[in-house]
């Protein structure tokens, strides 16, 4: 099942997720859906429904966990919920840009690989590194707070080259308003 936005905000009260969550995924749905309008405009074929409900449930675990665990244990509860697995999956690669096997391994994760491949899974990740809380923001402010973290930063710059390439524009172009 690939719920739409009342039953993906129906999850999150089941769930308790805080309003702060609630509204930071909506606008981390906002940006996805302006991307991947794009995309459908442009002939590629990328699925729409499941990349709007994968944006607006990707921090679902935050109800449980303000940890890089959120991932896969929001894709666990979603999994449980029944959800149809592409949904899962986006929700399970979405955190940072992406987390290979051997740092899963390191964090103590279940066995897998947590970056994000498909399409949809793309779109939602850059999607949620273009949000911080309610605001959407350059790319390049994500970038600095990677490098200040100490995060992969060419992982998430890849990120952006693929998002890029697939959509044949800078993404940001289609996100951000014009200046």
């Amino acid at each position: 099942m690939i719920p739409d936005e009342e039953q993906s905000l129906a999850l999150h009260a089941k769930y308790g997720s805080n309003e702060r969550v609630v509204t930071h995924c909506l606008t981390v749905t906002g940006v996805s859906r302006r991307l991947t309008d794009a995309f459908i405009a442009r002939g590629s074929a990328i699925d729409r429904r499941a990349v709007l409900a994968g944006a607006l449930l990707h921090d679902i675990g935050r109800s449980r966990t303000q940890t890089v665990e959120h991932g896969y244990i929001g894709a666990k509860i979603l999994e449980e919920e029944g959800l149809d697995g592409v949904v899962v999956e986006i929700v399970k690669r979405h955190v940072g840009a992406g987390i290979s096997s051997e740092e899963a391994t390191s964090l103590g994760f279940p066995k897998g690989d947590y970056i994000p491949r498909t399409l949809e899974e793309k779109v939602v990740c850059f999607s949620d590194k273009m949000v911080s809380s309610d605001a959407v923001r350059p790319f390049e402010e994500e970038v600095k707070r990677f490098l200040r973290k100490g995060h992969d930063v060419e992982r998430l710059r890849r990120l952006k080259s693929d998002v890029a390439e697939a959509l044949g524009a800078d993404p940001e172009s289609v996100v951000l308003p014009a200046r």
